[in-house]
């Protein structure tokens, strides 16, 4: 279906179906999430019909996943769209949540350069492939900035016991989408979530070398900020977007996105899921 199409049904079923006031009282909405939204996407899409259904001006601060969940200790976010699902039960088990719903999920790879010095291409397991990286000592591009993906890499260098510390392994402090470029520039591995490196392949000098292993699953959570800690929060417009997030009109644009470009979805749609059916 054409974009505008979308759009537009979109507007119109929002418009009649929401039971929230499109002109709310406060219509300024925070909106902390991870880089891969952003980079993807699917952000782009998603929160102008938001806005344009509920009446919010949707401020989004895309950064790593423990800073935006430290956003929301801190009372400066209303709404988290993560992908750290330890990190979230943390967060909701120290109060700072209010409600948490499953969104959708894809997965991370780890791309290198095609030439793959560190031989990781016959590997489907993504700690042999680290190990693999390790022992060569090749170049390794880490984003090195407690997000979803660098947790997850940290794991994966745990597993296999290995504290990564030669001289290729480099930290980039930076997002998904500028850790690629330079992984690109240094052709070096990093560990990337599906979707940002499809949204930026062809601005890159990297292939996907490993995928498929179940520890390589990605997903996505979104979070209210509890209002008993901050007087200030926007838990009404939180909410909305929450449940915006869930709704089928819109877990139906996400099972779509990315496939006409693509040939394939960049994310799936699981908010008619639990948490035990994704084995989380």
């Amino acid at each position: 279906m054409n974009k505008k199409l979308i759009f537009a049904f979109l507007i119109l079923n929002f418009a009649f179906s929401a039971c929230s006031n499109t002109t709310p009282d406060n219509p300024k909405l925070i909106l902390a999430t991870t880089t891969s939204t952003q980079d993807s996407g699917l952000l782009d899409l998603l929160v102008p019909i938001f806005e344009e259904a509920h009446g919010y001006t949707v401020q989004t601060i895309a950064v790593g996943t423990g800073a935006a969940l430290k956003m929301a200790e801190e009372g400066n976010a209303d709404v988290l769209l993560v992908h750290a699902p330890a990190a979230e039960i943390a967060l909701m088990d120290a109060g700072f949540g209010r409600d948490r719903f499953l969104i959708m999920h894809n997965d991370f790879v780890i791309v290198g350069p095609a030439d793959d010095p560190a031989v990781i291409r016959s590997t489907t397991l993504a700690g042999e492939a680290l190990n693999n990286i390790a022992s060569s000592q090749t170049g390794f591009v880490s984003r090195g900035d407690d997000s979803g993906t660098h947790k997850k890499e940290k794991s994966i260098w745990a597993s296999v016991g290995i504290t990564p510390a030669w001289e290729g392994y480099i930290e980039s402090g930076q997002g998904m989408g500028a850790t690629l470029i330079i992984a690109s520039e240094k052709q070096a591995y990093t560990l990337t979530d599906r979707a940002t490196y499809l949204a930026n392949q062809e601005n890159l000098d990297l292939e996907i070398l490993v995928e498929g292993d179940e520890v390589l699953l990605n997903v996505y959570h979104v979070m209210t900020v509890d209002p008993d800690n901050w007087e200030n929060t926007n838990y009404e417009g939180a909410l909305a977007f929450a449940n915006f997030m869930v709704s089928d009109e819109v877990q139906a644009l996400i099972k779509d996105f990315g496939v006409d470009k693509f040939g394939q979805p960049l994310f799936f749609p699981d908010a008619d899921k639990t948490d035990a059916d994704l084995g989380i």
